[in-house]
């Protein structure tokens, strides 16, 4: 099936590329049964940009992130990252209850045996960026729920990668939550410049906040279509062109569940 590109070779060509897949296909095996999860995909990240891959339940996305993140193996094609091993923040925060917020941030940074000093810089520079430097001593159950989002996002950020993978991580929030979550995330990625590819089912918040949204048709999954967002940041939810862009991509999206290609 022919896949209509938004001219993103474009972008590629000017940029350094952190994350290249390459006709990736993955099958799950069972017995005799076997599902194709996702079938040949390609796909390329450059540095700084913000990819929002968005589709269906069952289209294969967490599957995809596993496969980037190195916890999988594809059947065939190629997973490549010019970054190391990625940073991935799932849905769940995942916060290990016993600890405070600035232990919970610390581990990645101790797996590592950053020495002390380095430790406590860090962990103050992150909680100062998700805005939690004055619950450091608190624990997860003390917290609300986008608090301890906040907690995992510093937690993947201490891990240093200039790849961040994102698996749904505001689809348990409240939208009024997850908005400011939006705000917090676009503004830490521009400090940051980190690469961040961000798995979603919500149309608007792909369109709020992608450079690039990828859509995944399913059964098998794979890639259907690539919009270039060129609209101005900052961006708001209820914005007549987020709204715009988002109903044409929810069209398509539909027509893709329904069957029709055309």
């Amino acid at each position: 099936m022919a896949m209509a590109l938004a001219q993103p070779a474009l972008h590629v060509a000017r940029a350094e590329s952190v994350l290249r897949l390459d006709g990736v296909t993955k099958v799950f095996k069972s017995g005799r049964r076997e599902l194709t999860a996702l079938e040949d995909v390609s796909l390329e990240v450059v540095r700084g940009e913000f990819v929002c891959i968005l589709g269906a339940s069952g289209c294969g996305k967490s599957t995809l992130l596993s496969l980037i993140a190195g916890l999988d193996r594809p059947s065939s094609g190629h997973v490549e990252t010019s970054v190391g091993r990625p940073a991935l923040m799932f849905q769940e925060p995942a916060l290990l209850p016993w600890l405070t917020v600035r232990r919970n941030v610390e581990l990645p940074l101790r797996l590592r045996r950053a020495e002390d000093a380095e430790r406590r810089v860090t962990v103050n520079r992150l909680l100062a960026m998700v805005g939690l430097i004055d619950f450091a001593d608190s624990r997860p159950h003390e917290l609300s729920g986008g608090m301890r989002q906040r907690v995992a996002l510093a937690r993947s950020l201490a891990q240093e990668s200039a790849l961040l993978l994102m698996d749904e991580p505001f689809g348990a929030l409240d939208a009024i939550t997850r908005d400011t979550l939006h705000d917090d995330l676009t503004r830490i990625w521009e400090q940051t410049r980190s690469s961040i590819v961000f798995v979603t089912h919500n149309v608007r918040e792909a369109v709020r906040l992608g450079d690039r949204v990828v859509l995944m048709g399913s059964r098998p999954g794979r890639v259907t279509r690539v919009w270039d967002i060129d609209l101005s940041r900052p961006r708001s939810l209820d914005s007549v062109e987020v709204a715009s862009l988002a109903s044409e991509i929810t069209a398509r999206l539909r027509s893709d569940i329904n069957g029709d290609h055309h």
